[in-house]
């Protein structure tokens, strides 16, 4: 192999992976939101009995009290998984913004976040969409893609 040659550079992704790509990222940052809002309505951590210790000092019971809700939240498989899932989709999101346009990335990823927000509340609240929060996504969508229109043209 000659060192003075170059090696080819990798062909980009495709238009298909690109969009795989923002979709997961939307369905990670918002579709789990409604499952880690309901972990943290229904969430009732264990009493802490070191926390009525009168041999703590303000600031030592309050770094406590947060490092209690931390654990106790991260232990609870209700909130943790749906966690997990979201901050993957942060990692993804890393990844896209190295290598899409980020005046793309940023609004189709965010507005898909938006628009899987709404389905993850109707898919665990069972709420009940109505006519203009569709007309909301379908106009959200349309956004999308004029963004996408206008940067390929």
């Amino acid at each position: 192999m000659d060192p003075n040659v170059t090696p080819p550079a990798p062909a980009p992704p495709s238009l298909l992976q690109w969009t795989l790509g923002f979709i997961l990222v939307g369905i990670a940052w918002g579709f789990t939101t409604p499952f880690l809002r309901r972990a943290a309505i229904h969430h009732h951590p264990p009493p802490h009995p070191v926390l009525q210790s009168s041999s703590l000092g303000t600031w030592q019971r309050k770094l406590l009290e947060l490092w209690f809700k931390v654990t106790d939240m991260l232990r609870n498989p209700s909130y943790a998984v749906p966690l997990l899932i979201n901050l993957t989709g942060s990692v993804w999101f890393f990844l896209l913004i190295g290598k899409a346009e980020l005046s793309l990335t940023v609004p189709i990823t965010n507005s898909l976040a938006f628009l899987f927000t709404v389905l993850g509340e109707w898919w665990t609240e069972k709420k009940v969409l109505s006519r203009d929060t569709w007309i909301g996504m379908l106009l959200v969508l349309g956004g999308i893609a004029l963004c996408v229109q206008s940067k390929a043209s």
